[in-house]
């Protein structure tokens, strides 16, 4: 399972946006069927709780614009 990535081997907290280039030992959540990384237990309490909207940001962040009935790829 993959989590959010950037570039070769890097993890992106999603809660804080840190960059974490070894996950390995750290904290993590799986979100419909994704791994995510996060730098402390505190980011990863705050994602589940609202797991959701990070899950919808991280959409935004890759351009899909989510309309109703589709989804539309472009720059957000």
């Amino acid at each position: 399972m993959k989590g959010v990535q950037q570039g070769q081997g890097r993890h992106l907290d999603p809660v804080c946006g840190k960059e974490l280039d070894t996950p390995e030992g750290q904290p993590t959540a799986e979100y419909k069927k994704r791994r995510y990384f996060f730098c402390s237990e505190r980011c990863r309490h705050t994602f589940e709780r609202q797991a959701e909207r990070f899950r919808f940001n991280e959409l935004a962040r890759v351009g899909a614009l989510m309309t109703p009935g589709r989804v539309r790829w472009g720059i957000a």
